[in-house]
């Protein structure tokens, strides 16, 4: 018989959040704190969203998603979670470019770029300071007119160097383009050019382990592999959730699910007003990605090159181009054995941009074989850097947006969420429809594990005051 995933679940808790990506394992906590009942409801058998990871035969464990985030991680996770998950986060030294227009390796630190760029570019001090300054500055209540395009020509002028140096990162960070407003590239890339760029030492599946052993004991109730149906809306408010069957009440939801299928197909536009539901149906996707993960046999070791290792054989930055099946700009993820202490295993995780209708549109023939090639490039790549690379693998996999979209549930597997617009809408669920709200990858400055685990933060403070207040007008009316 199949398993009741929930066997002996209440039929009301005060918050029911959908989805355990960062921001939704992080809402939860941060709820669970204030003191609310909370139950958690994952549709996938892993939490931990797109921070998540899976294990192969011949004791290979490979991350998902490109890993490094900026310092502020240490931070939050600090105050919303554990000092034993700050603790684990530590710096990436090796970040390197390897492409037609430069060759260097670097920090990713302020200090560092900027004497790069000094001495390797030729460009002033001041003009980079004035970058940096400005870049920083940048908030959401900023002019939205300018574009990172214009950003760039306004201190590096025709210098597609530089502007190559500055965004290729961010692109395969949250899938941004030099025609998406300045703001969302000036606030993410102030993040990370503060001291650099870090990982989680011990792999995903101990950080998703140790945040789930956090929600249990704070009261979390966490239930895996259990699809959300619907949301229900009642006389215009939020009343509960229906999953696997089962009406479960509540006085709030936190969806940690994609925007729009969150609009769509949880709630329905029916719910909003027609100028929200046209706002919402606009708010256009952010692309996916593909992966080759490769594991490396056990006893075979490879030389160091980098943690980090941002390559391309494109003349020029081109993020169409690096969405194309057939690109050559890719990041390969070095995993080595100190990645996760007590193990002597090495693994390598590419990671490229692509276009979901690439890869939707093919046969099942041409989708397997489009696959192959996919490996088969990727390896063609990692030869120039590990020679004889195939013959150190005994695994080795892709995935695609297809496999985003199987495993996320994500509207053509969308890897980074919205555009810009989304955030809006994301920010403005609960004027339409009381009880509802969501916080997930939108408007590309949320992308990325410390933008998901501080937006979680956000929305649960929002939901605690809705519910908190719903509380008091219940007391004061009794």
């Amino acid at each position: 018989m199949a398993q009741d995933r929930l066997k002996n679940i209440r039929d009301h808790y005060d918050i029911v959040v959908i989805g355990s990506g960062l921001a939704g394992l992080t809402g939860a906590n941060v709820l669970a704190k204030c003191g609310h009942s909370v139950l958690l409801l994952e549709q996938h058998h892993n939490f931990g969203g797109l921070a998540t990871w899976f294990r192969r035969k011949g004791g290979h464990i490979f991350d998902v998603s490109l890993h490094g985030f900026p310092v502020g991680m240490i931070k939050s996770c600090r105050k919303y979670w554990t000092r034993e998950i700050a603790d684990s986060i530590v710096q990436l030294k090796g970040i390197r470019f390897d492409n037609p227009q430069f060759q260097l390796e670097t920090t990713y630190e302020r200090a560092d770029f900027t004497s790069l760029l000094i001495e390797r570019f030729g460009i002033a001090r001041e003009t980079i300071e004035r970058f940096f300054d400005t870049a920083r500055a940048m908030d959401f209540y900023d002019d939205q007119s300018m574009t990172t395009r214009q950003l760039f020509e306004q201190f590096f002028p025709n210098r597609s160097d530089v502007a190559r140096l500055l965004m290729e990162p961010i692109t395969y960070a949250n899938g941004s383009t030099l025609d998406e407003p300045a703001i969302t590239y000036g606030i993410v890339f102030s993040n990370f050019m503060s001291k650099g760029v870090y990982i989680f030492r011990g792999g995903t599946d101990k950080l998703i382990g140790l945040m789930k052993a956090e929600l249990q004991r704070n009261g979390v109730d966490l239930r895996s592999s259990c699809p959300i149906e619907r949301i229900v809306v009642d006389k215009g408010r939020v009343k509960g959730v229906i999953a696997n069957g089962r009406h479960i009440t509540c006085k709030a939801v936190f969806s940690n699910a994609n925007l729009k299928r969150t609009v769509r197909d949880l709630v329905g536009y029916e719910h909003f007003d027609d100028k929200f539901a046209e706002a919402a149906q606009a708010v256009r996707l952010n692309n996916s990605s593909c992966q080759v993960y490769m594991g490396i046999r056990k006893g075979e070791t490879i030389d160091y090159i980098g943690d980090l290792l941002f390559t391309s054989t494109a003349p020029r930055f081109d993020s169409k181009a690096m969405r194309a099946m057939d690109t050559t700009s890719r990041t390969f993820s070095m995993y080595y054995p100190d990645t996760r202490p007590g193990s002597d295993r090495y693994s390598i995780v590419s990671s490229s941009n692509a276009n979901y209708d690439d890869w939707a549109s093919l046969t099942d023939e041409e989708y397997q074989e489009a696959k192959r090639r996919l490996i088969a490039n990727t390896l063609d790549s990692l030869e120039k850097y590990i020679p004889n690379i195939r013959d150190k693998l005994d695994h080795v996999e892709a995935s695609t947006p297809k496999t985003f979209e199987h495993y996320t549930q994500h509207i053509a597997g969308a890897t980074f969420g919205t555009k810009f617009e989304g955030l809006a809408v994301s920010m403005d669920l609960s004027k339409q429809v009381p009880g509802l709200f969501h916080a997930g990858s939108v408007g590309i400055i949320m992308s990325g594990w410390l933008g998901a685990i501080n937006y979680g933060v956000i929305v649960a403070n929002e939901v605690d005051g809705f519910v908190s207040s719903a509380a008091e007008v219940g007391e004061a009316m009794a």
